[in-house]
């Protein structure tokens, strides 16, 4: 078993059933919302990602974003970098800089094409994938070392490595065997992507298993019909259940208040993902739950609520370091 550098790993190597929440900033130079959003999740998640470009649309840097949001809320984030936008230097520096903000855990991401997002004619980079970037990262925790050898100046970075898995692919055994190479080059745990078939995800629990990661399973409540009806249509690898859509494009139609269109989106959502967290649990094959209610943080204590999940104890953040200033 590999040192526990965060409290989001000393959790999991507790035996706890674990859950992370997802922070999303946007193309914006104001991440207030954000943290108000980390700040809300504060005592029901352990730690929350904070997303790289994701699906390739430029945001707000994901480094400075996760920084701010540990340093202001005590919220432990987990770092995303992927390596669609960066080579390796750029990928080296971004991770020591994390070191020197104190970041421990980092979800290393190989990253959508650049023409999926909303500068379609960036070139795409790519000179590592996320398996390569993840033994990039463990030589430099375990051996103070670049991908070349050379030697990192300083104490080495202490991060805890996770990284992705689609219990969706079909066939799964060439999803599995990713999965395992990114074991195999040093990932401590692994988050994986919306799941909503308990079947299909106990099947790809079992089938892991015998590696001895730990997983944590992805959930998506979704805020309205408009989300859910995006993520069906444009998420590679991945579809609502028809039956699920179909409810929230009945409360999309019936003609009442806002408020009481939210409480009927909350009902549906708790319905269905509260029997399948619980069913999770009880499966004793997870480390816990991802859940990624990007911009609708309120679901989550009605969740653990109905599915008797007991609140996370808000973790000890050390202090951030102190930046220097640069002389005038």
């Amino acid at each position: 078993m590999r040192k526990a550098f965060s409290s989001l790993m000393k959790e999991i190597q507790s035996g706890k059933f674990v859950l992370t929440g997802e922070l999303e900033p946007v193309k914006t130079t104001d991440i207030s919302s954000t943290i108000a959003e980390a700040k809300s999740l504060r005592g029901y998640v352990t730690a929350c990602n904070v997303t790289d470009n994701p699906s390739s649309y430029a945001a707000v840097s994901s480094l400075v974003s996760a920084y701010l949001v540990q340093k202001e809320t005590g919220m432990e984030t987990i770092y995303q970098i992927r390596c669609a936008d960066r080579n390796r230097i750029a990928l080296t520096s971004d991770l020591l800089g994390a070191a020197v903000l104190g970041l421990k855990n980092v979800l290393a991401l190989t990253g959508d094409h650049t023409l999926l997002g909303d500068m379609p004619n960036a070139k795409p980079v790519f000179d590592l994938d996320s398996t390569l970037l993840t033994g990039m990262i463990r030589r430099m925790v375990d051996e103070g070392k670049d991908l070349n050898g050379t030697d990192i100046q300083g104490s080495r970075p202490q991060f805890n490595i996770g990284v992705a898995a689609n219990p969706n692919a079909d066939p799964i055994e060439p999803e599995i065997l990713k999965v395992v190479r990114k074991v195999e080059n040093g990932a401590d745990f692994v988050q994986t992507q919306v799941c909503y078939n308990i079947d299909k995800t106990i099947e790809f629990l079992k089938m892991f298993r015998i590696f001895n990661v730990p997983v944590l399973i992805g959930v998506f409540p979704m805020k309205s019909y408009g989300v859910a009806a995006e993520f069906d249509k444009f998420v590679p690898g991945v579809n609502v259940p028809k039956e699920l859509l179909s409810k929230f494009k009945k409360v999309k139609q019936q003609q009442i208040p806002k408020a009481e269109k939210r409480e009927k989106y909350d009902q549906i959502n708790i319905e269905f993902f509260a029997p399948f967290i619980t069913e999770l649990k009880k499966s004793g094959l997870c480390a816990g739950c991802h859940i990624m209610s990007v911009h609708y943080a309120e679901i989550i204590p009605k969740l653990l609520v109905e599915a008797k999940i007991k609140r996370a104890v808000p973790p000890k953040i050390a202090p951030s370091p102190i930046i220097p200033s640069s002389s005038s």
